[in-house]
């Protein structure tokens, strides 16, 4: 009796628990998680596929109990739980998730909303034409055989499949320390692809590759967002893959709708139509006021209903960028080759089929040939009793028994043991001279049959020819159309997908609040109406600056201090017009002490080599410097802004204009005074960080100060408008400002007394041009430009608004585009678009290049 501590052999557990991991992950790798690169399956697919042939379950025969298919895989194949083999069964059975189904099932399989199959007892099925050929000759010995599980059967270690499977539909596994996710393809594709390879002889790149199998090509179809993630996945065997639903916009007697037809692959349709429906209640997406799932046996139909102030396209990029209707694929294509598990690219996948295939018809070949040698050896035997058929009936008649009549006919005509026990099992109706022809048939075709395959096995190249023949014949019986559309030219996401193109009312409060309101919220009033309410604010605050600009504008936001600051118009809360806005110090890091005093609209900060070098930001200070700078100077956009001018420390902004370098100052003073020069009197200043020149003299009175500046294009067409801040105003000709050098008093521009109160604003405006007036008390009103006379320099005005309450005065003034339809008291009535000939329009609408990094130049000393 050996001793127990004889028994017990002593390993240090870190190399006893190294090789129990390495040993347990490698079965897991090689056994259960990966396919394999010829076939495409893993183990419990193979021995699904199997087991249902082995019982003749096949699409010729009628359904058969999923449990009977089941039972017979677990108890000859797999010995793993059931559940494991019955979801494997109904996942080759769906086809959402299977672009082409190995099973064909009948009853309860799930859905795409996720619901679960019935249970096994319920269910039937049987294996789907194309499975057949992924079974097809493996009777003749064309893979190999192992032992099952307790070594009592054999199963094939592989399929001699027809089609590539693993391209056409993909796999995806966890192992351990790796995972496999691939993609399938359309199945004539990757059959034309098979072909060009076979043609080429394997001297074929990817890209040329890429000519026949275009992109992966989903069961669920939808749209592969962008062509570089498939391409790198082509290329190396990992990408990442953006795939988008296929929605289309319908119009409404009333409103708009989003219909979903087909959906990213693996998205539960349930949980994204939930998801949506949160996203809506949360007040994360707006704009729709209703979803409906209203799928049927016809196919997919989501239905999104759209508000009708809300803009489809604007949605649907919204539901893009928040919910699974935009998804991704990471490809990662392992496989085990050779029982190895490898990264392969579209190449390899390929190749390794490809080889499978020429494998599978050599060893047929091989197979065949051997059959139809050993058939054509009894006949031969036969022939020659045939021909000798009076001498055999003797020998068999004269012999004792069977195998004395072997012997006989062996040492009489030299035959084989096989040819001998043929012809004594020769029936006699072999003798009748018909049978004795079809013998003699057979025999000359098994002879062409033997000549044949034995080419073929001499001939690499003529086994190759039987591979594309038999894989055109699948394209044939099997090939389909892509589900799967591809958009090559996509771009990521970009903030303004999500905002339609809208003309805003932007409106900025004495205290720093800002807004954007909708230009539809207002509506034109004829000259001297009371306004229409247009800002909520704080008793002591009122609206100070109220600018016209497209949702996709990028402004400019100067302050008084002299920084500059950039904003989307997008990016300004949205508000009534009733509304007090937000407090701008929460949208930008702007000093609690100072304000925004002056803005610039452009469509986009981007250059394009010229604009931002040809085109300029005019300054005006209150107190009367005034400096140019290229544009190109302030396209650098920072977070914290930049120093726009250099200050004098009582000095503030007071205007900001964008020209084009030949246009005409003109500045107004509080005191009624305007100088105008043309601006080539200005030179360009060399840096941000300058201080500027004297723009028009202030006089002696300490009281005065420029109120504001403006760039005149065309004399001839534009008007200069002056307001003051008692709800006078009017409107005079460009001529009547004589040209004069800047740095002079100027000439009066409006007769300024009690009655009108101080100049507070000047526009250049054109007679089919509306002016937007907003009162300190927040009352806006919007009147026709035309409606204001043309009258000389010297005049005080008309009055343009009525002023209610006591100590209201005019804020601010804005000229917008005058609406083509009649004008309408009511607010509902309002339509049309903006527009502020003072942003110079032809250019700002401009798209310009990326931005660049600027350096800060030296400060420029100011002329004096």
């Amino acid at each position: 009796m050996i001793d127990s501590e004889d028994r017990i052999i002593n390993i240090p557990i870190e190399n006893e628990m190294r090789t129990a991991y390495i040993d347990y992950s490698m079965s897991v790798i090689v056994s259960r998680a990966l396919p394999d690169a010829r076939d495409g399956f893993k183990p419990v697919h193979r021995r699904v596929l199997y087991a249902m042939n082995d019982t003749g379950n096949v699409y010729s025969s009628p359904h058969k109990k999923s449990a009977k298919t089941v039972g017979e895989v677990i108890a000859k194949y797999h010995p793993h739980g059931d559940s494991s083999v019955y979801f494997t069964l109904v996942r080759l059975a769906q086809p959402w998730n299977m672009r082409y189904t190995m099973v064909d099932g009948q009853g309860n399989f799930g859905s795409i909303d996720g619901d679960s199959p019935a249970a096994m007892r319920y269910t039937e099925a049987r294996l789907s034409k194309i499975a057949a050929e992924m079974l097809r000759d493996i009777e003749k010995e064309t893979v190999d055989f192992q032992n099952n599980f307790d070594d009592t059967i054999q199963e094939p270690t592989v399929l001699p499949t027809r089609i590539p499977n693993l391209l056409i539909n993909g796999a995806a596994g966890i192992a351990v320390g790796m995972a496999t996710n691939m993609p399938p393809h359309n199945l004539t594709e990757c059959i034309d692809g098979c072909i060009a390879y076979i043609d080429k002889d394997g001297e074929i790149d990817i890209d040329e590759l890429m000519q026949y199998i275009t992109a992966p090509d989903f069961p669920t179809g939808g749209t592969i967002y962008g062509y570089e993630g498939v391409k790198e996945a082509f290329r190396t065997g990992r990408g990442r893959i953006v795939l988008r639903a296929k929605c289309e916009i319908e119009e409404t007697a009333t409103h708009q709708q989003i219909i979903v037809h087909e959906i990213p692959y693996q998205v539960v349709k349930s949980d994204l139509v939930s998801n949506i429906a949160q996203l809506v209640n949360e007040k994360k997406i707006d704009g729709i006021s209703d979803i409906r799932d209203e799928s049927n046996r016809k196919g997919l139909r989501i239905v999104i209903e759209i508000k009708r102030d809300a803009n489809a396209a604007v949605v649907l990029n919204k539901l893009y960028k928040m919910t699974a209707l935009q998804s991704s694929f990471s490809v990662n294509n392992i496989a085990l080759v050779g029982g190895r598990p490898m990264l392969l690219n579209l190449k390899d996948l390929i190749r390794e089929f490809v080889d499978h295939r020429h494998d599978v018809v050599t060893r047929r070949c091989e197979f065949e040939l051997r059959k139809a040698q050993e058939r054509a050896h009894i006949l031969e035997g036969l022939l020659i009793a045939v021909d000798n058929i009076d001498e055999v009936i003797n020998i068999i008649r004269a012999a004792k028994d069977p195998n004395e009549a072997q012997t006989n006919l062996i040492n009489r005509f030299a035959l084989s043991d096989i040819q001998a026990r043929a012809i004594v099992d020769m029936r006699l109706r072999a003798l009748t001279g018909l049978e004795r022809d079809k013998l003699r048939d057979e025999y000359e075709e098994l002879e062409r049959t033997i000549n044949r395959l034995e080419e073929l096995l001499a001939s690499r190249e003529e086994r190759m020819k039987v591979v594309k023949e038999e894989l055109l014949e699948i394209r044939e019986k099997y090939g389909d159309e892509r589900r799967t559309n591809i958009v090559y030219n996509a771009r990521e996401f970009n903030a303004e997908d999500f905002y339609a193109d809208e003309d805003m009312i932007i409106t900025i409060s004495h205290m720093g609040y800002i807004k954007r309101t909708p230009l539809t919220e207002f509506h034109t009033q004829n000259r001297g109406g009371v306004g229409a309410k247009g800002s909520d604010t704080r008793s002591e605050d009122f609206v100070e600056h109220i600018y016209s600009a497209s949702m996709h504008a990028t402004m400019l936001l100067f302050t008084a201090k002299g920084q500059c600051y950039w904003l989307k118009v997008y990016e300004i809360p949205e508000g009534s017009k009733n509304a007090k806005g937000r407090a701008i110090q929460n949208l930008l890091p702007i000093d609690p002490d100072d304000k925004v005093t002056a803005y610039i609209r452009v469509k986009d900060l981007k250059r394009d080599g010229e604009f931002v070098k040809s085109h300029y930001l005019v300054f005006a200070t209150k107190k009367g410097t005034i400096k140019k700078n290229l544009l190109n100077d302030y396209s650098n956009v920072r977070t914290n802004g930049i120093i726009a001018i250099k200050l004098a420390e009582d000095d503030q902004v007071v205007s900001v204009r964008l020209t084009n370098g030949k246009s005409h100052i003109l500045m107004a003073t509080k005191a009624g005074y305007a100088i105008r020069f043309p601006e080539s009197k200005l030179r360009v200043m060399k840096g941000r960080n300058s201080s500027g020149v004297k723009g028009i003299n202030l006089g002696d009175n300490p009281n005065n100060e420029v109120v504001g500046m403006i760039a005149v294009k065309d004399a001839q067409t534009q008007s200069i408008l002056v307001v003051s801040e008692n709800g006078y105003g009017k409107r005079t000709s460009v001529d009547d400002y004589r040209i004069t050098n800047r740095g002079g008093k100027g000439v009066k521009t409006m007769n300024i007394t009690d009655k009108t109160g101080y100049l507070i604003d000047l526009r250049v405006v054109n007679e089919d041009s509306d002016l937007m007036i907003i009162k300190k008390s927040g009352v806006a009103i919007r009147i026709s430009v035309k409606d204001i006379s043309l009258i000389g320099r010297y005049t005080q005005g008309v009055k343009l608004v009525n002023l209610e309450k006591k100590n209201d005065a005019i804020a601010s003034v804005c000229s917008v585009a005058a609406e083509e339809q009649e004008q309408f008291e009511n607010d509902d009535d309002l339509e049309g678009e903006m527009d502020d000939p003072d942003l110079e329009d032809e250019f700002a609408d401009e798209e310009l290049p990326e931005d660049e990094d600027i350096i800060e130049e030296d400060e420029v000393d100011s002329e004096e």
